[in-house]
């Protein structure tokens, strides 16, 4: 039998989904499964979306150009206007989603055995992408008992050689929801300018920002406006995961140009999901300002109800709509599993992401969970109260 690739071996399977089977177990049984795993909104996707699929009217559903439709990236250039960053229309590339901005932007960037120094808890699927490229994912640890604040600049430093090509941050943060302050940011804009790397800067989340201080965008930052890749994604802010339309935005003209040949290579990203997220664009100020609110409320609901459980720990995220969770267990994966497994309340259970999938360091985030509060408050309320009792009952409770 012929030997499938290493690559595929090294691939880390997502913590965010490798416990689905699991739940549909638990559901198929039917257990009612309380979902925190996942960042899937059940908040509604905006009416304009939907008028847009009815409205369509074409002959043919073509191929549009690699780098995506000139009017969806025209609106895109005044969106972001609206938060002072300064692109044109051609800095703009449409992609499959934020995840293949990510992979392209590793992809066009950087060489195998070049390095990305990231902290960490992080996105999982960063070192996937990395993983594609052939590339390494360095970490720096952040701490939740200072609420996952950027680590000192020194311990960036210290990582740094030959094949360091670039940081990669998350802001605000998935799966900390931490915000990045100025002066953060502005140590990151001097490191970076000083050994010459890309700043790659995930933003998807920038509506999500629960602080007086002002959203800090990659852009933001003078002098490295070359150097900065910016990822962005519809998903989130207008709830529709599903059409799969994200951007990579940059001002280096040799790494568009490098990005364009992958664009070129899969023809181009989905047409039906670039003219919903045209139209989405022009969604109401109100929908985005319910939103916002709705997710302010839970996210003071869930923080309260998860301090308030004996032996649980979570800060309050300032950004996105996640917070990591320190958990009295023994090991959070095998209490995820055991929850969907082996436990129910009332005909119900929970579904968390162990944070340990969001580490690269062996063993760090072995009593921690990512939740996702994309739940209505009622939702929310049931899954806590499922969550204490699960912890009561839990043979591998440490508290």
């Amino acid at each position: 039998m012929p030997h499938v690739s290493q690559r595929g071996n090294d691939m880390p399977a997502s913590p965010i989904r490798r416990l689905v089977k699991y739940a549909n177990q638990a559901a198929s049984r039917g257990v009612k499964v309380y979902r925190l795993n996942i960042g899937q909104p059940d908040v509604p996707t905006p009416q304009a979306a939907f008028d847009a699929l009815k409205k369509i009217d074409r002959k043919v559903l073509e191929y549009s150009p690699s780098e995506g439709l000139l009017s969806l990236r025209e609106k895109l250039r005044e969106y972001y206007k609206r938060f002072n960053i300064d692109v044109d229309v051609d800095d703009i590339i449409i992609t499959t989603g934020g995840s293949e901005a990510v992979l392209f932007a590793f992809m066009a960037c950087l060489d195998p055995g070049d390095e990305i120094i990231v902290p960490e808890p992080a996105y999982a699927n960063y070192m996937a992408f990395a993983i594609s490229a052939g590339a390494k994912i360095v970490t720096v640890p952040s701490s939740i008992e200072n609420g996952f604040e950027l680590p000192p600049v020194e311990e960036f430093e210290k990582l740094i050689t030959p094949r360091t090509k670039g940081i990669l941050i998350c802001n605000p943060n998935n799966p900390t929801g931490y915000l990045y302050t100025m002066k953060e940011m502005l140590q990151l804009r001097d490191l970076v300018k000083k050994h010459d790397l890309f700043l790659f800067s995930d933003e998807v989340y920038r509506e999500f920002c629960y602080t007086g201080a002002p959203y800090i965008s990659a852009f933001h930052l003078p002098g490295i406006e070359e150097q900065v890749v910016l990822i962005d994604s519809v998903s989130k802010r207008y709830n529709e995961c599903g059409i799969r339309i994200g951007a990579l935005i940059t001002k280096n003209k040799e790494l568009k140009a490098n990005v364009m040949k992958f664009c070129q290579a899969r023809l181009s990203p989905p047409l039906l999901g670039q003219i919903v997220a045209e139209a989405s664009i022009d969604t109401p100020a109100e929908y985005m300002l319910e939103t916002y609110n709705e997710y302010v409320e839970r996210r003071k609901f869930l923080v309260d109800r998860i301090n308030r459980i004996p032996g649980c720990y979570t800060p309050i995220p300032m950004g996105a709509f996640y917070t990591v969770v320190k958990l009295p267990v023994d090991d959070a994966e095998k209490f995820c599993i055991w929850c969907l497994t082996e436990f129910e309340h009332e005909g119900q259970t929970v579904f968390m992401a162990p944070a340990s999938g969001f580490y690269a360091t062996p063993g760090m985030g072995r009593d921690e969970v990512r939740m996702a509060y994309v739940l209505n408050r009622e939702d929310l309320g049931k899954a806590m109260d499922t969550l204490e009792k699960a912890l009561e009952a839990y043979p591998g409770r440490t508290l």
